[in-house]
């Protein structure tokens, strides 16, 4: 749950928050425009459809990295190299802009490329989220169980939350007026500077341009930590809810009546809650990317390995010693010195859970023991006691034994097997 909760809210926070201050701006400019005339009598179009365009269009690369085996890394490339381009066109026009001539060529080039970033923004950023669902059900898991409902809870509470920011961002930024703009600009200057890493990255490694050894160093630390640019994404906006809370204790103009003064000072308490809600958005997304991240990425340390008795070539476990329902693990060492663990548990009371402490999708990360359950390492996920033993989803790779005389025997054949999955 957690892991998906972080997740989302990670791929998704900073390109919603990039699109609601260019949602809010879009509105301010056309406002702009209104109160200039337009002597054709035509309306300006919004730039939400645009917005909605991206959203849609990012489920075409989520079906197809699901249904096929399209290299997704050109396209999302190509349209990281067209968001840099099309940021920094949009940084120019928006902040020579001249706000007494909103039909100017500044204008027109911040109207054309915010619309573009739009676009493009959830076109890039959301694939990633989309294609998050087509995790939760693995091989042999049923919908209706515990781990399928907490699994699409995290995800809904890392999207809820980062619609909440984005939402709220919009609704503030509409008050802010021209200081949205210098708001807007270094946020998105930041999420270039991410994206021009990342296209480097991949030129450089399909030698599409010669490798550089000086610039590869400097992209390197930004490559391995991405989350920094979130968190400077978040800096630069919380500006916004500072800029608007001050601002509404600073009234100004006259009422005709006490009915309009009465209504003047409920916006602002609208306003000054709306500012509120959106730093207690800010700090609660900072909180969990950095401490709730923490908190589950910390190591989990695996049980020590238990003796058994090697005889030739069986591995003899007595029952007496795997009976009590808990995790027990193994270490063997193979032909070639590598070592592997295997783990058992009872299951019933007529049957045993063996397989090796590693699975098809997480490798050899290993399996420990919470409360009543057992759990992956490295996802987190909640093993069916009753499908330990068998293959599919996150299981255990099942290992065959024979039961004599009391006493559980594995062929070390088969652990030699499956060394190469240890390696």
């Amino acid at each position: 749950m957690i892991r998906y909760f972080l997740q989302v809210l990670q791929a998704s926070l900073g390109a919603l928050l990039l699109a609601a201050m260019l949602l809010a701006l879009d509105l301010k400019t056309r406002a702009a425009s209104a109160v200039s005339g337009r002597k054709d009598g035509k309306k300006e179009r919004g730039a939400a459809p645009f917005c909605l365009a991206g959203i849609a269009a990012a489920l075409a690369p989520a079906f197809l990295r699901r249904a096929t085996a399209v290299n997704m890394g050109k396209i999302s490339t190509f349209t990281a190299a067209l968001l840099c381009a099309a940021g920094l066109v949009f940084i120019a026009a928006a902040l020579t802009r001249r706000p007494a001539a909103p039909r100017s060529a500044g204008y027109g080039a911040a109207v054309f490329t915010g619309r573009v970033l739009l676009f493009l923004l959830p076109f890039y950023a959301l694939p990633a989220v989309f294609f998050y669902p087509t995790e939760f059900l693995l091989a042999g898991e049923s919908a209706f169980s515990t781990d399928f409902l907490f699994k699409c809870a995290g995800f809904l509470a890392g999207l809820c939350l980062s619609l909440l920011a984005a939402f709220t961002l919009y609704r503030t930024g509409r008050s802010l007026g021209r200081a949205l703009v210098f708001i807007l600009c270094p946020a998105l200057f930041i999420n270039i500077i991410q994206l021009l890493c990342a296209v480097l990255q991949f030129l450089f490694a399909r030698r599409v341009i010669p490798m550089n050894r000086t610039l590869f160093r400097l992209i390197t630390p930004a490559l391995n930590n991405g989350i920094i640019f979130l968190f400077l994404i978040l800096a630069v906006c919380a500006a916004a809810p500072v800029l608007a809370f001050v601002r509404t204790f600073h009234r100004s103009g006259t009422w005709r009546n006490p009915a309009e003064r009465r209504k003047a000072r409920a916006l602002l308490r609208r306003k000054r809650r709306l500012a509120v809600t959106l730093a207690l958005s800010f700090a609660f997304a900072f909180c969990s990317l950095t401490v709730l991240k923490a908190f589950t990425e910390r190591d989990v340390e695996l049980s020590p390995a238990e003796s058994y008795t090697l005889s030739g070539n069986e591995i003899i476990i007595p029952l007496e010693k795997i009976e009590d329902g808990h995790l027990h693990r193994f270490n063997y060492s193979a032909s070639d010195s590598i070592g592997m663990r295997f783990i058992i548990i009872k299951k019933n009371e007529s049957a045993y859970g063996v397989g090796l402490d590693a699975c098809d999708i997480c490798g050899p990360t290993g399996y420990y023991e919470r409360k009543d359950g057992v759990i992956c390492r490295l996802c987190d996920v909640v093993m069916n006691r009753a499908t330990i033993g068998f293959r599919g989803g996150c299981n255990p790779v099942p290992l065959a034994y024979t039961m004599r005389s009391g006493n559980m025997v594995i062929q070390t054949e088969k652990l030699e097997a499956e060394r190469s999955r240890f390696k």
